[in-house]
């Protein structure tokens, strides 16, 4: 049994996990959130205090969830509690000794691969499209920085597209028919979770966290070697007439030779 420490633990991932977690008896958990309940210790982590801080002690991981989720969100709206909220967390997981974090980073990072063809693995140079996948991958970066200084593990997950409740796949999640490619099942999900506390030891590493979805670009393989993780679902998208028409007018808005995407593309050597 491990004690294990979740932040954001009243969210949608936060949610499925702690249920999981708790059905299956195997661990000890701390729970933390923006606002508080009958199991949640209530904690802004955008604020570093010792009343929430010091609930790190004794334990043997932390699941940091806890964050400004929407991709829509402006910088203002991701910074305190992506950014600052991350270091926060960080270090109260360093002055605690905690030897492994693993961080809901997202596949949003590498959003400007969409209509690209190449496959999309944990090293292929990121390229964020908005200030949410930026404060994302800040939160990677300082998580590398956190397991150079601590030796500590600092596991990123790029979590794909989990919506709440029974998150079924289809066209109706959104972002046509690269939103269904990086489609997470809500077993899978959890299953990773468990991946990541048996793990042995690996330092620094960031993951693609996604279904097995026939015909998907995102490279899972690293997760299967390193940390056990064997999906067990996968859905290839359905093509009907609303996602071919959602992905023709993003194609068009963000592929225009001399665009701003294009210039970033060309910067970034991709």
């Amino acid at each position: 049994m491990a004690r294990i420490l979740i932040t954001g633990a009243a969210g949608n991932l936060g949610g499925k996990l702690v249920a999981h977690w708790w059905a299956a008896a195997k661990h000890e958990l701390v729970l933390l959130d923006r606002i508080g309940g009958a199991e949640v210790i209530a904690a802004d982590i955008s604020a570093f205090d010792s009343a929430w801080s010091e609930r790190f002690s004794g334990v043997d991981m932390v699941v940091h969830l806890a964050g400004q989720i929407s991709p829509a969100s402006k910088w203002h709206e991701v910074r305190p509690a992506n950014i600052v909220g991350t270091a926060n967390v960080l270090r109260a997981a360093r002055d605690a000794g905690v030897p492994r974090v693993v961080f809901a980073s997202t596949n949003q990072v590498m959003g400007g691969y969409r209509f690209r063809t190449e496959i999309i693995g944990s090293e292929s140079p990121p390229l964020p499209l908005n200030p949410y996948a930026v404060s994302k991958l800040m939160g990677e970066e300082m998580g590398r920085a956190f397991a150079a200084e601590t030796g500590s593990d600092f596991i990123a997950f790029r979590i794909g597209n989990i919506w709440p409740g029974e998150n079924r796949p289809g066209p109706d999640l959104g972002i046509g028919s690269w939103g269904q490619e990086m489609w997470l099942s809500n077993r899978d999900f959890v299953h990773a979770m468990d991946c990541a506390v048996t793990a042995p030891t690996l330092g620094f590493g960031v993951f693609n966290l996604v279904s097995d979805n026939p015909g998907m670009r995102w490279d899972i393989e690293p997760a299967r070697r390193i940390l056990g993780y064997r999906p067990v679902d996968g859905n290839a998208p359905v093509l009907n007439s609303a996602v071919i028409s959602e992905d023709e007018r993003a194609r068009s808005a963000v592929l225009v030779p001399g665009t701003w995407l294009d210039q970033h593309s060309r910067l970034l050597d991709i």
